[in-house]
Parts: C-alpha cells; sequence; structure tokens
C-alpha cells in the first residue's frame, strides 16, 4: 500500500492554504489596526479606564453575530457548497476593508463606524468558520488529516505573525495603508478559493428527507454534547481563553504600560503568533501522536502561567530597573513580555492542534458543517468574550490585575477540567472510534 501524500501534493489543499494564509494576514492586521484606533479616539477625550471599555465593546461587536449566526452558518455548510460560502465571507471582508480605508483616508473614520464594521466582521466570521474548517478534511485522505490541520494552522499562524507588524507598520506610514493593503489580501485569497475545484458529493444522511432544518441545525449541539471527548476539548478552550486572554490589553500596554508605541503593538501581537508557528512547524514535520489529551492539558496550564507572567511583567521589573525597565523594544520588561507572549502562543497552538484534530477524526463529514459552528461560536467566544472580560475588567481594576489573574483562573479551569472529563486525560491518540453516530435517532426522517 503506497503511502498517503503530503497535503502540499494536493493541488486543492495548496490553494486552500494560500487562501488561509492571504485572508489571516489581512484579517489580523485590519484587527490590530481596529483595535488600535478604537483606544487611540478613545484616549482623545477619555481616560485609559475608560478606552479599556470601549476594547471590550468591540469584542462584543464582533461576538454577537457569531452567537446569533452560528448555527445557521453550519447548517447551512452542511447543505451548501462550501467553498461558495468561503467565497462570499471573504468578499464581504474585502468590502469591509475597503470602507475602512475610505473612511480613514477622508478623516471620516469615527467610533461608531468602526463598531459597525467590526459587526460585519463578526458576520463574515460566522459563516467563514464553519465552512473553511469543514471544507479542508474534503481535501486530503484522513491519515494526513492531523498534518493537514497543522499546516492550515501554520498558514493561519504565519499571517497572524505577518499581519500584527505588518498592520503596525502600515498604520505608522499612512492610517488607511493597512486596510487598502488588506483588501488585495483578501481579493488574492479570494482567487486562491476559486482555484479548489468542486468537492465530489459525499452522503449526508443527517440532512435528507422531512427532518425540520431547526432541528437539524440544533443537532450540532447535540452531538458536541453527547461526545464528551469533543465537548471537554472545545470547552476547555472556551474557558481558559476567556478567562485568560489577554489580546484585548496589548494596545493598553504598547501605549501606557511598556510605553513602546504602534511599532511595539505589532512586536506584541506577532510574539504569540511567532510561537505557534513554530509548534505547529514541529508537528508537520512530526505529528503529535501519544498522550495528546495529556498534553493539551499541561499546555493549557502553562498558557495561563505565561499569561499571568505577560501581566507582569512591567510591575515585575520596575522595581529592578527602574524607568529603563520599559520604552523600548529591548527594555527588560518588554523582552520579558515578548518572551511571555512566544510561550503563550507555542502553547495554544499545542491545544488547538490537538482540539482540531479530536474534532475533526471524531466527527462525521455530515456533520462537520454543524459541529464546526459550534467549535467557532466557542471558539469566538472565547476569544471575543474574552477581549470583553479584559476590556470591562481592566475598566475596573486596571489592565495588570485583569491579565494576571485571568491567567492564574486559566490555570484553575484546567486543573478542574482534568477533573471534570477524564476522556481528556485517558486520549493516547487521535484515532477515532471504528463508526461514528451522526444524529440522534428521534432527529432522523
Amino acid at each position: 500500500m503506497s503511502a498517503s501524500p503530503h497535503p502540499f501534493r494536493i493541488p486543492a489543499f495548496r490553494a486552500y492554504f494560500l487562501a488561509r494564509l492571504s485572508n489571516t494576514l489581512a484579517q489580523i492586521a485590519m484587527v490590530v489596526v481596529i483595535g488600535w484606533q478604537v483606544y487611540d479616539i478613545a484616549r482623545e477625550t477619555m481616560t485609559v479606564k475608560e478606552s479599556a471599555f470601549q476594547l471590550g465593546l468591540i469584542g462584543i461587536a464582533q461576538f454577537l453575530p457569531l452567537l446569533i449566526l452560528s448555527l445557521v452558518a453550519g447548517w447551512v455548510a452542511d447543505r451548501i457548497d462550501r467553498r461558495w460560502i468561503a467565497r462570499g465571507s471573504v468578499a464581504l471582508e474585502c468590502c469591509c476593508a475597503l470602507l475602512l480605508a475610505w473612511l480613514t483616508y477622508t478623516d471620516a473614520i469615527t467610533l461608531p463606524w468602526l463598531f459597525f464594521v467590526a459587526s460585519l466582521l463578526g458576520v463574515a466570521r460566522a459563516f467563514a468558520g464553519p465552512a473553511l474548517q469543514a471544507l479542508a478534511p474534503n481535501l486530503v485522505p484522513a491519515a494526513v488529516l492531523p498534518t493537514a490541520i497543522a499546516m492550515s494552522s501554520i498558514a493561519w499562524q504565519g499571517g497572524s505573525v505577518l499581519g500584527p507588524a505588518m498592520g503596525g507598520y502600515l498604520y505608522a506610514a499612512g492610517h488607511f495603508l493597512p486596510y487598502a493593503v488588506s483588501a488585495g489580501l483578501f481579493l488574492f485569497g479570494l482567487f486562491g478559493l476559486f482555484l479548489i475545484p468542486p468537492i465530489p458529493p459525499i452522503p449526508r444522511p443527517a440532512i435528507t428527507g422531512a427532518a425540520n432544518p431547526w432541528r437539524q441545525m440544533l443537532d450540532g449541539l447535540a452531538y458536541v454534547r453527547r461526545n464528551r471527548l469533543v465537548f471537554g476539548a472545545i470547552s476547555l478552550d472556551l474557558f481558559a481563553v476567556l478567562l485568560g486572554g489577554a489580546t484585548a490589553m496589548l494596545p493598553i500596554y504598547a501605549r501606557d504600560i511598556l510605553q513602546i508605541g504602534a511599532d511595539g503593538l505589532g512586536h506584541l501581537r506577532a510574539a504569540p503568533a511567532l510561537g505557534a508557528v513554530v509548534v505547529a512547524g514541529v508537528f508537520a514535520i512530526k505529528p503529535l501522536s501519544k498522550d495528546v489529551g495529556a498534553k493539551m492539558l499541561l499546555s493549557v496550564m502553562a498558557f495561563g502561567a505565561a499569561t499571568a507572567l505577560f501581566g507582569l511583567s512591567a510591575p515585575l521589573l520596575l522595581p529592578v530597573f527602574g524607568s529603563a525597565a520599559i520604552g523600548s523594544d529591548f527594555a527588560p520588561a518588554v523582552l520579558l513580555a515578548l518572551g511571555a507572549l512566544f510561550v503563550v502562543g507555542a502553547t495554544d497552538m499545542v491545544s488547538v492542534y490537538v482540539r482540531q484534530s479530536l474534532i475533526q477524526l471524531h466527527t462525521p463529514d455530515a456533520m462537520r458543517g454543524r459541529v464546526g459552528a459550534v467549535s467557532t461560536l466557542f471558539v469566538s467566544g472565547s476569544n471575543e468574550l474574552g477581549e470583553a472580560r479584559s476590556g470591562f475588567l481592566a475598566a475596573l481594576v486596571g489592565p495588570v490585575v485583569a491579565v494576571a489573574g485571568g491567567g492564574v483562573l486559566a490555570i484553575g479551569v484546567t486543573m478542574l477540567w482534568s477533573r471534570l472529563f477524564p476522556e481528556l486525560r485517558a486520549a493516547r491518540s487521535f484515532t477515532p472510534p471504528a463508526t461514528l453516530e451522526v444524529v440522534p435517532k428521534e432527529s432522523q426522517p
């Protein structure tokens, strides 16, 4: 029997990889600049804590469309060509980039406009997430799916490495430039998605017959709830990142705590993505195969510890080095913060790799759109609501306590989940069961 080909030897996956890389690069650059603009505009008339509250609201603006649309988006991804869903979502993101470029160029940009576009981006992500997650397994043999997931993560994290720096440097050169360049990258990603050929139809017994569409949408939730391994992996990420996420605080750290400006914000955003790319590259060469559940739990605990260290980077070193601890890219507190964020990204990549592999390999294709929608909702809930939690908590107790305390809480959640979901500790490999239940019997026609 011949060995399965590496994902890059499959033309459809190469097109998918390039599209994902380009789209992520554009999306992350936009998110960084939107956050910076929100904070910049707010700081003209507001205090640090009041501006932090505005950053929290941006997280809510992006999450609400996901909350409302995710189940519908997953159902659509199991009924309509997933390539066209992804293409439509990227086209909407391109329009958002063009709108922000024009508003910024004409000095018409305001907080309401930024919140409106953030909401549109949430709509695009609600549909793009389930479609792209469900599409990738259709492009490669099951034997190389974990490697394909690692490569897909490299595309995402590669864009996350370059996107923040690109956004920061372009913003410094001209405030409209990051949006204009992002629009061009979205167009390139759209071209890559059009290169993916039609996917051979796959039998989908879960969506045939006269089953009620609303019941079909809820099947994704029901499947995740019954599959304790999948449910434990998804919910662990939700609560760990919800409590320990520090992304929303990076503009505050760049401007007011570490005092390294817009370019420094790019470095802070790139550090965790760089750590994630390194780990994803290792997994692409040597996929993780043993004790996957225990390694995921340990990685999430390390994620919390590194987050707490980042939050305390300036308070720990200011008493030792004084004002020299901050204010430049090579200041001690800045280097400690960058190192901690590198570990944050590296450990998060282990969790992402294990979680996505378990979800994709333990879910039948007929359910992947809806289960992917649940996963997207949980992941986005952890990211956007985590940003909101950070912003609102920082408005009450300050950013340092919000970030460091969140990291400690993430460690506690992981310890609790290891008890509540012994299936996670017991997961030795990614091997799925011999048969996969598709839908509950009562929802079948």
